[in-house]
């Protein structure tokens, strides 16, 4: 593939991940001026649209599902319609959390049965041992449950919706609803990429093409014993988004 196709296939993908949340953050801002109330019902609806037009994106241009992807959408269908027919936000508030909890729920609960369902859904992008695949899951899985927390604290402490007192965990914290919508985005997404930056170095030691040589965790690490120039030069080789 050449150099301006991999870059629009990761603007593609970009656009994918972070239109959705983009179009509910820029449309509630609008609403919230022009509107003496309901911005986020407007935002909500828009959001499901967006969301359902990044499957169909994703499907066409990648001929599957992205599996992340679609558990979002049905959560977001969901939780968003509820939200509009009921006229209560809780609904969409609880949204980040439920989804980042099934993910975290997911990876985990997959161990008990001998299988990471984190190596499952990446190990077409690069091989690498399996022990370090179970490090990788591991930490993806207590990072999603430290975004669901995250959210927690934040929508519970929101001071201009409907969000009752008994709700709240600190009498200190006053949060708004705009602040809540800009925080998916301006919030979480750069957490993600300081996330993401943490297990960079892990990924470029271990990681290899499909194929390109044995998966076994300690034929891995001999031959990186042996060459350890090798293993310090991968430090500076590109490495995919592993979410």
């Amino acid at each position: 593939m050449s150099e301006n196709g991999k870059t629009i296939g990761q603007g593609a993908k970009l656009l994918v991940d972070v239109g959705p949340a983009a179009v509910f953050m820029i449309s509630y801002n609008i609403a919230n001026r022009v509107l003496d109330e309901g911005a986020i019902y407007w935002s909500t609806g828009l959001f499901m649209a967006a969301t359902a037009l990044a499957v169909a994106y994703a499907y066409f241009s990648q001929k599957r599902f992205p599996p992340m992807l679609i558990v979002t959408f049905f959560i977001v269908t969901l939780f968003g319609a509820m939200t509009i027919y009921l006229q209560d936000p809780i609904f969409i508030f609880i949204k980040p959390t439920i989804i980042n909890l099934l993910f975290a729920f997911t990876i985990l609960f997959s161990f008990a049965f001998g299988y990471n369902v984190w190596k499952a859904l990446f190990s077409s992008v690069f091989e690498m041992p399996e022990r370090i695949w179970t490090i990788l899951a591991i930490r993806w899985a207590l990072f999603f449950i430290f975004l669901a927390a995250v959210n927690e604290v934040l929508w519970r402490h929101i001071t201009d919706s409907v969000v009752v007192d008994s709700a709240r965990m600190f009498d200190w914290l006053n949060l708004t609803e705009a602040f809540w919508v800009n925080f998916r985005l301006l919030g979480t997404y750069p957490i993600f990429a300081v996330f993401i930056a943490l297990n960079i170095p892990i990924t470029l030691k271990y990681a290899r093409a499909p194929g390109e040589g044995e998966g076994g965790d300690e034929a891995a690490d001999d031959t990186r014993a042996d060459d350890t120039g090798k293993a310090e030069e991968s430090d500076a080789a590109p490495a995919g988004d592993p979410r």
